[in-house]
């Protein structure tokens, strides 16, 4: 059955809200730099109070790979929760702007839409505190089925594995794909959620739950607790049916059948904000992936799509992604 969508991410809708820090700040704060922290609304509150002037931006890892997908000329659609208050209405105006199909209605009691606060050092390295508010209350009845079922290729997202509920939802996505004979793709999303669900992420490796594994260097050696790359790397081609593994400036890597396929990445006059990257890659990949490109390619265009988006801030590329494959002899 072919499909008339390429890829649905599902994942936290969450609005970011960006802002210069110095690395003084993040340690009177108590933040781990580069890291990914969970936090409440209090401590979002008091914590938007100490940053300095801050641009708000709707994000959310899937989110963000699904605008990506759509500035590449894709199709696609994504699921994830917001409440019905201002930054949910910004959220779903924002994924609507960018092309992507978003039809999950808002809560109207509970929780207030997620908001990411991200504090972006001078090295472009960005740290994250994030409030999920709203968003950690998806259900398996927020799941639709037929979206899933037109889609070639459904992308959960690994931040949104810490509730419950939303376990129990992407679970039946990936039934639901899989019974109508689609792909299943995960992102590790963060060394430290690897670090807190690495047998069960495993568990949907080794079972076959997931085709398709995006990680980078870090969520690989933390996956399978080791400092050495090579090490993770041959452990992750004998048990992953598929992953792409990004590598920063190193690069990127396909790996599926024991054959392994590398790209190198693109070089950027200045890196401004690595917000996004790997959001990014996983959307130019995907798009080739669904395409029917061959692993290179696939590679290639998701290099691009990161080398953009890490030269501004925000994690949505402010260039047409479409134009700048041609451009760059990647597409048609």
């Amino acid at each position: 059955m072919s499909s008339s969508l390429d890829v649905v991410t599902i994942g936290n809708a969450i609005v970011d809200v960006l802002s210069r820090a110095e690395e003084d700040f993040l340690l009177a704060q108590g933040m781990a730099k580069g890291s990914m922290a969970l936090i409440d609304e209090a401590r979002a509150e008091a914590l938007y109070g100490a940053m300095g002037p801050g641009v708000e931006i709707s994000g959310g890892s899937a989110a963000n790979t699904a605008a990506g997908l759509a500035s590449l000329g894709g199709h696609a659609a994504f699921i994830g929760l917001v409440r019905d208050d201002t930054l949910g209405t910004v959220f779903a105006h924002d994924i609507r702007a960018a092309g992507v199909a978003y039809h999950t209605p808002a809560a109207s009691d509970g929780p207030s839409t997620a908001r990411c606060l991200i504090l972006v050092t001078a090295d472009g390295e960005r740290t994250m505190n994030t409030f999920l508010g709203a968003a950690q209350n998806l259900t398996p009845s927020h799941i639709d089925a037929q979206v899933i079922v037109k889609a070639a290729i459904t992308y959960l997202e690994g931040y949104l594995w810490d509730p419950p509920a939303a376990k129990a939802a992407f679970l039946t996505a990936a039934d639901i794909a899989h019974g109508a004979g689609r792909q299943v793709a995960l992102t590790l999303s963060d060394a430290f959620c690897v670090d807190r669900y690495r047998a069960e992420f495993l568990d949907l490796i080794r079972r076959g739950v997931v085709d398709l594994v995006f990680a980078n260097e870090a969520e690989v050696k933390a996956l399978y607790e080791t400092a050495d790359f090579d090490a993770a790397l041959i452990r992750l081609r004998a048990e992953a049916k598929q992953a792409v593994v990004t590598r920063s400036e190193k690069g990127a890597l396909f790996c599926a059948n024991g054959a392994v396929v590398s790209v190198p990445a693109i070089p950027v006059s200045e890196v401004v904000d690595t917000t996004g990257a790997g959001d990014l890659f996983a959307a130019g990949f995907l798009f080739g992936h669904a395409r029917g490109l061959d692993p290179a390619s696939a590679l290639r265009l998701g290099a691009l799509a990161a080398a953009e988006v890490i030269s501004h801030v925000g994690a949505r590329p402010q260039k047409n992604l479409a134009d700048m494959a041609r451009e760059s002899g990647l597409l048609r």
